[in-house]
């Protein structure tokens, strides 16, 4: 348990609310994969050993001391929210709660991880925000049910939580150095706000460096949430840059023929 490598996240969250991010790890003693999805892979659609995957999932809980809810995650703007009985494989992008002991979980090699809870910590939330899911609104989606007066209309748990009560951490992803896209992919986010377009680097053939994180700035801050904590586009944030910490499907799919995924969590106590 001592030997899972993880990044603690350097924000302001309240008592009782809980939150890390899985690093690769480096051997045996930091988990139980091996090769492309060596040592601490969390993914189980990676052609990876299931017992492996088992294994490190089992450790990863036992760190935890809290259930890891994973999803089935597919690049879009659903949220589902976690309670008790809700079984691993929803097909979401997104995951909140205010059950204690429920891990809000998302998987990552390059997506950006965006962690979320309030002030008073009375709610908690996991977003998977690839470009196609931040560009599809999932960002919306979570923020809209997590300041909801009541989570699935249950009126006796209804809570008034503002905007600017919402404090956000933002995990390691593709930098804007190593992140190159098409026109494409500008014009899903310009479509809907032409300022994004000031997060994008033209680099000739209609192709352009984006910076994903500054991209989930912008709408977080637009959707009124400016406690903001995490990456902040520097290289040291980059899974493609720094191969001794993250896994990176841009990275190493082609190179090694596969790569595991990484984990941020969010709980409550």
């Amino acid at each position: 348990m001592s030997g899972i490598a993880l990044l603690a996240p350097d924000w302001p969250a309240p008592p009782g609310v809980h939150a890390l991010f899985t690093l690769r790890g480096q051997g045996a003693g930091e988990g139980a994969s091996h090769g492309a999805h060596g040592a601490f892979n969390l993914g189980d659609h990676v052609d990876d050993d299931p017992a492996a995957v088992r294994a490190n999932r089992a450790r990863l809980a036992e760190r935890l001391q809290a259930r890891p809810v994973f999803l089935h995650q597919v690049h879009g703007a659903q949220t589902v929210v976690l309670h008790a009985d809700t079984p691993d494989g929803a097909s979401a992008d997104a995951a909140l709660t205010d059950a204690p002991g429920l891990a809000c979980t998302v998987l990552v090699a390059d997506c950006l991880p965006i962690l979320l809870t309030d002030t008073c910590g009375r709610r908690v939330a996991a977003v998977h925000a690839g470009w196609r899911g931040l560009a599809g609104g999932v960002l919306e989606r979570c923020l809209e049910q997590f300041l909801a007066p009541a989570l699935d209309g249950r009126a006796q748990d209804a809570l008034q939580i503002r905007a600017d009560e919402v404090m956000a951490w933002l995990g390691p992803c593709i930098g804007p150095q190593a992140f190159e896209v098409g026109a494409e992919v500008l014009a899903a986010f310009t479509a809907a706000d032409a300022q994004a377009g000031a997060c994008f680097d033209p680099r000739g053939a209609g192709k352009h460096l984006a910076d994903l994180p500054a991209l989930a700035r912008q709408r977080l801050a637009r959707l009124g949430v400016t406690r903001l904590y995490g990456n902040d586009s520097g290289p040291a944030w980059c899974t493609v840059g720094n191969p001794q910490h993250y896994f990176s499907y841009r990275r190493d799919q082609q190179r090694l023929g596969g790569s595991g995924r990484m984990a941020a969590c969010i709980w409550r106590t």
